[in-house]
C-alpha cells in the first residue's frame, strides 16, 4: 500500500522501514547535500530552479560555452570544494558500519558521502573534485586545474558570485570571450571535470555495480532526489517493478511517487534524526 503521511508522522515509519529490512539500496540526490551549502537543482514540484545544467554536446562543440562553464566554475569551486559533511551523510555513514548498507548510488559530484567515511559508494554521476582530458584520458585533481585557471586568469579570481549547484556560479553580464581555458598539459585536449554531463552516458560499470546492489538489498531508501533524471530513476523503476518496497524522502514531487511505499515530505535531516552516529573527523 502506498502511503503519503503528514511528515512529523512519517518519521516514525520511516523509522520503522529502515529497521525492518536488514538491507538497504540507497541512491541519494542533491536534497542530502543542500546542509552543507550546496544548492539543489528543482522546486517542490520537480521543475528546475534555474537555467538547466550545460549539456556535453554544447560543451564538447563550442569553445564559448566552455569559457563560460569555465569562468563560473572557477569562482564557485572555491566555496564548493571546502564544503564539509553534514548530519546526513554521517548517518548514512553509520548504516554501512553497522552492515545494512552494501552499497550507496548518489547522483552528487561533492564526495561528502566519502569525506563522512563511507566506503562502498558508487558516484553515479562523477566527481567533480577531478578534471579529465577527452583526449588522452589524462586525470589530475581539480585543485591542480583551479591553479592554472587562475594563473591565466588572474583579473577573474576577485569577482564573486551567487553558489549555484555542483560549483557552478552566477557570474552574470560578464565578457565571456576574455576568459583563457588551459588545455590538456600533456597533450593539448578539452579538458572537463570527470562528472557526467547532460546527454553524455553514465559509464556501464556503475550502472552494473548499481543493478545488482538493489537485486541483493531487501528494501530501497531514496534521499533528496525528485528522480527526475532517468539515470537515477531506472533503478528506482525496477526495483519497484520487481516487488522491493521504496520509501523515499524528498521535499515535494518525485517521479516515482506512484510507485513508493512510503513518501515523507520533509528534508533529511529531520527525516533521519532518529538515527544516532558518531561524527568521526572528515577525510578525504
Amino acid at each position: 500500500m502506498i502511503t503519503h503521511p503528514p511528515a512529523a508522522a512519517a518519521a516514525p515509519r520511516l523509522q520503522d522501514f529502515i529497521a525492518g529490512h536488514r538491507t538497504l539500496f540507497v541512491l541519494t540526490g542533491a536534497g542530502v547535500s543542500t546542509d552543507s551549502g550546496i544548492p539543489d537543482y528543482r522546486d517542490r514540484e520537480g521543475q528546475w530552479k534555474r537555467t538547466p545544467p550545460v549539456s556535453w554536446q554544447a560543451f564538447m562543440g563550442e569553445e564559448a560555452t566552455r569559457q563560460r562553464y569555465w569562468a563560473r566554475s572557477m569562482i564557485g569551486w572555491r566555496r564548493f570544494g571546502s564544503a564539509l559533511p553534514n548530519p546526513v551523510h554521517y548517518a548514512l555513514a553509520e548504516l554501512e558500519r553497522r552492515g545494512q548498507i552494501r552499497l550507496l548510488v548518489t547522483q552528487n559530484v561533492d564526495r561528502l558521502h566519502q569525506r563522512a567515511g563511507s566506503r562502498n559508494v558508487v558516484d553515479l554521476h562523477g566527481r567533480l573534485d577531478q578534471v579529465r582530458c577527452m583526449a588522452c584520458e589524462r586525470r589530475e585533481p581539480r585543485e591542480a586545474y583551479q591553479q592554472a585557471l587562475r594563473q591565466r586568469n588572474a583579473d577573474w579570481a576577485t569577482l564573486d558570485a551567487a553558489d549555484a549547484p555542483d560549483g557552478d556560479a552566477d557570474l552574470d553580464h560578464q565578457d565571456f570571450t576574455r576568459f583563457e581555458v588551459p588545455p590538456c598539459p600533456r597533450c593539448g585536449g578539452i579538458m572537463k571535470p570527470d562528472v557526467v554531463f547532460f546527454g553524455e552516458n553514465v559509464p556501464r560499470q556503475r550502472v552494473d555495480a548499481a543493478t545488482l546492489a538493489w537485486q541483493q538489498a531487501d528494501a530501497v531508501l531514496v534521499l533528496g532526489s525528485s528522480l527526475m533524471v532517468y539515470s537515477g530513476f531506472r533503478f528506482i523503476n525496477a526495483a519497484a517493478q520487481a516487488g522491493k518496497p521504496v520509501a523515499a524522502v524528498n521535499l515535494g514531487h518525485t517521479r516515482a511517487d506512484a510507485l513508493l511505499t512510503l513518501k515523507v515530505d520533509a528534508r533529511c535531516d529531520q527525516a533521519l534524526a532518529f538515527l544516532e552516529f558518531e561524527q568521526p573527523a572528515a577525510t578525504t
